[in-house]
């Protein structure tokens, strides 16, 4: 019965909050509208945090799934050749790796102990030929249990199984969901449809899940999945594997066996791990020509085993502190769209006094009134919930309409309205309906029933309003500072990246990437194919010089490498000590003169150095600072190998110019000819120099490459200055939406800041009319006026420098994101301060003229 009477009691409060709120259209419609703003912003971000940080992967029971990663102390162990993700831990010195020699995915598989199975997968390189049609493709191979472990069901056809993962089987592949629209129309007949991957016929078995886009990590695209058995048919002589004495290249994965836990499984694998760095290291030394280092048992590296419900996490984790710090921001734009329907609520309670007191005086309880209240507020919120959701699909649909938004590693994030985003929003509506809402409904819920009843006077309560109010007008002020300040600081780190001195000309630069070595081009074939391409692109009308790179500038791509010099003292195992590193670049013999790089002593490589003549390299001012301070480098030699000393001879030094990124500080580099490094120039970068735009070239050069080799892809054609703003993207985005949320919270606060004074003007009316029927000017009623105004946003301007100040040691931790500007950066707070003044004496010049028209005589007669 008790409940009963609540749900009638709840129905009559919705039924008469819904008629209050028709009643007033024109206040409904002010505080849906802000309200929607606050709400769809904080929609449409956390739609994107949930696609990055939260969701897991559409596999079965994604919790049960570990990742397993291995730790080693790179003074005393090396894996040799590696391929993956290994950052160096700065508090440890350790270095924690993502990959792993075939001999461990082998052994930990037999010996799974607590995992009921363990996967291996890694990204390959593929081109794909399809009716005469040829394409890079993301790519991956994986052992044939991949599928059945993630527990992933076919769209069409079937999936990789162990029967598959054999060269004695037929091979196979997979496609994606997504590739399978894109290239193939949807079409089932392509299940048993032949294709060509690396020159190596492939019959396409299956059909990925719309939304699997693989295990690995954020942005990484699988196109096509082939068994991890065919890797050397498909990459050559470059195979990984390497017939057991490959490089550290597969990611594992392993499913815990029911009640299992990741210390239990970490425990149980650790003694097979080490067995198989052994086993590995013993193929090692049955190639090597020179003993390895011995290792005791404290030096071989230890396993790790990581949650991996949602896959690799490194990319991931890079957007983690900036997705956190634009969820507060958009927090804040909340709180402040909040203060503001808290202000109108209590301008709206004055003109309700009347009523309340009635219910009052009738025997309604204070509670229930609040609770009334509250219950249009929440009501309120949720309208304006709905109507941000709404907004915050129009938010994203316009940020994803931006190619690159941001970046690469977002290409693949597809946010969705699910019910889990949606859970978030009511949960943000009701949260702030009772935020908003109760404040007003406290204070309205105060009356002096004897003087409202009679209609007598101004009471206490509209000076009580009157400062609550203002305190939060000057909440909005200091809030919208604090977000302008950031905002600031990034939008001057971007600009400071734009014009970072990279020490080469970007302009008129068109850039592609080709990977000959991928359709068996080798050696002479190899060196012919890109002389036959060269001449060909250089005769292209209106391309100046045409040159070549292993990787382009400014991408994040590197080579880098121990330098050896003659005379170097031996190491404890023999072998000379490195003096350091160095990036290598392998680059076509006119590179410095196409990307104009000065040359400042020396000779430039020259068609001469190729794979006959003395290895030559060019290095750049750094390399000859820390390696030859106060000293002639021309002349000097260096190698790459310990056990070659000296092979290397440095004929040119170049300028120093920015390899990686804008933000990276000059190392030391030496460009190597490229016909003394073919194996490294299977895959290369082409860079044309022209004379106009280079956007105007680029279906000519498709043409160039296409009559040199039809089967050869053309992949990532951009300019320079397109590949150089890749690296800032994060930057970019971020800026940019710190910026809009910034400027939306000053918006707000400036209506605010409006509401409050046009309020003021309208409950001073009689004090203006008679304060000018005594003698004062229009000038002086207009003063008094901006002096309220300007005191609560000089109040509001001082409370959000003092927290942008305070959150000074939180800024420092985002100094990746800032770039030649402190976080305490003067001219940004001074800009910031000037600014919010001027459009807040805006917001107040409006009532303040209009309370310079007041008629004495009206004025008089107004209560």
């Amino acid at each position: 019965m008790k409940g009963q009477l609540t749900m009638t009691t709840l129905i009559h409060d919705l039924r008469y909050g819904l008629h209050m709120l028709w009643k007033h259209p024109g206040f409904t419609a002010v505080a849906v509208l802000t309200l929607a703003l606050g709400i769809g912003a904080n929609t449409a971000l956390f739609s994107v945090v949930d696609a990055v940080l939260l969701k897991k992967l559409p596999v079965k029971d994604p919790d049960r799934l570990v990742l397993l990663r291995q730790t080693y102390d790179p003074e005393k162990f090396s894996p040799g050749g590696y391929n993956g993700s290994n950052p160096r831990d700065k508090a440890t010195g350790l270095v924690n790796g993502t990959s792993f020699p075939f001999q461990s995915f082998d052994r930990l598989r037999k010996e799974r102990a607590a995992l009921t199975d363990v996967i291996a997968f890694s990204r390959i390189d593929l081109n794909l030929n399809s009716s005469g049609q040829a394409e890079s493709v993301g790519a991956q191979v994986v052992s044939g249990n991949y599928y059945y472990t993630l527990g992933v069901p076919p769209v069409e056809g079937r999936l990789i199984n162990d029967a598959d993962d054999n060269t004695n089987s037929n091979p196979v592949a997979v496609i994606s969901h997504r590739y399978w629209l894109t290239r193939f129309g949807g079409e089932k007949q392509v299940i048993g449809k032949s294709v060509n991957l690396n020159n190596r016929p492939f019959t396409i078995i299956g059909v990925t899940p719309a939304g699997f886009e693989g295990v690995g990590e954020l942005g990484a695209r699988v196109d096509v999945t082939i068994p991890l058995a065919w890797e050397p048919q498909t990459s050559g002589p470059q195979t990984m594997m390497r017939g057991g004495a490959g490089i550290w290249w597969l990611r594992l994965m392993g499913r815990l066996q029911p009640g299992a836990t990741r210390e239990q499984a970490q425990a149980s694998l650790a003694n097979a791990f080490q067995q198989s760095v052994a086993e590995h290291r013993q193929a090692l030394q049955a190639r090597a020509t020179t003993p390895l280092r011995p290792l005791g048992p404290q030096d071989y590296p230890r396993l790790s085993v990581d949650p991996g419900s949602q896959g690799e996490m490194i990319v991931r984790r890079s957007y983690q502190k900036p997705l956190r710090l634009l969820l507060g921001v958009v927090a804040l734009v909340l709180l402040i769209a909040c203060a503001n329907v808290a202000n109108l609520l209590l301008a709206r309670a004055t003109s309700r006094r009347k009523e309340i007191a009635i219910r009052l005086a009738m025997g309604a309880g204070r509670w229930r009134l609040i609770r009334q209240l509250l219950t249009e507020s929440v009501l309120l919120s949720l309208i304006g919930g709905a109507a941000g959701v709404f907004l915050a699909n129009w938010i994203m649909t316009g940020l994803f309409a931006v190619p690159s938004w941001g970046g690469r590693a977002m290409e693949t994030v597809n946010p969705q309205l699910d019910w889990r985003v949606l859970g978030f929003t009511l949960a943000v509506c009701t949260f702030t309906g009772l935020l908003f809402g109760l404040a007003p409904a406290i204070r309205s819920s105060r009356v002096d029933l004897t003087p409202t009843l009679k209609e007598a006077g101004r009471t206490s309560a509209a000076v009580g309003r009157s400062w609550l109010s203002k305190a939060l007008v000057v909440v909005q002020v200091s809030v919208s500072v604090l977000l302008l300040i950031g905002a600031g600081l990034l939008i001057r780190s971007v600009r400071n990246l734009q014009h970072v001195d990279v020490g080469f000309n970007t302009q008129n630069l068109l850039l592609f990437s080709v990977e000959p070595g991928l359709q068996g081009y080798r050696e002479a074939r190899l060196v012919e194919l890109y002389q036959k391409l060269f001449s060909r692109l250089e005769a292209v009308p209106g391309v100046e010089s045409v040159t070549a790179s292993r990787v382009p500038l400014l991408s994040f791509a590197a080579s880098t490498s121990s330098v050896f010099f003659p005379g170097a003292a031996l190491g404890s195992d023999g072998t000379p000590t490195s003096a350091g590193d160095t990036k290598l670049l392998t680059v076509r013999e006119n590179f410095l003169d196409t990307m104009q790089i000065p040359l400042l002593v020396g000779r430039s490589l020259g068609a001469q150095d190729d794979a006959r003549a003395p290895k030559v390299a060019v290095v750049n001012q750094m390399f000859a600072q820390k390696y030859f301070p106060n000293d002639n480098v021309i002349g000097k030699r260096f190698s790459l190998d310990p056990t070659k000393p000296g092979e290397i001879e440095i004929v040119g030094l170049a300028k120093d110019a920015k390899y990686t990124s804008q933000r990276d500080q000059i190392e030391p580099t030496a460009y190597t000819p490229w016909q003394q490094s073919l194996r490294s120039m299977r895959g290369s970068t082409i860079e044309l120099r022209t004379q106009g735009d280079p956007a105007n070239y680029v279906t000519a050069v498709r043409e160039a490459v296409r009559e040199v080799d039809s089967n050869l892809p053309v992949n990532d054609v951009q300019t320079q200055v397109d590949q150089a703003n890749e690296t800032l993207a994060m930057e970019r985005l971020f800026a940019k939406l710190l910026s809009l949320f910034g400027v939306l919270a000053q918006l707000l606060a400036a209506v605010g800041l409006y509401g409050l004074m046009a309020y003021s003007v309208s409950q001073r009316t009689h004090e203006i009319g008679v304060r000018m029927a005594l003698g004062a000017t229009r000038g002086t009623v207009m003063k008094m006026v901006l002096q309220q105004g300007m005191l609560l946003t000089v109040i509001g301007v001082v409370v959000g420098l003092g927290g942008a100040y305070a959150l000074t040691g939180y800024l420092e931790s985002l100094t990746t994101m800032l770039f030649g500007v402190e976080p305490r950066d003067p001219m940004t707070f001074v800009v910031i301060a000037v600014v919010l003044g001027l459009i807040a004496l805006v917001a107040c010049l409006v009532p303040a003229r209009r309370a310079t028209k007041v008629d004495p005589v009206v004025a008089l007669r107004y209560e």
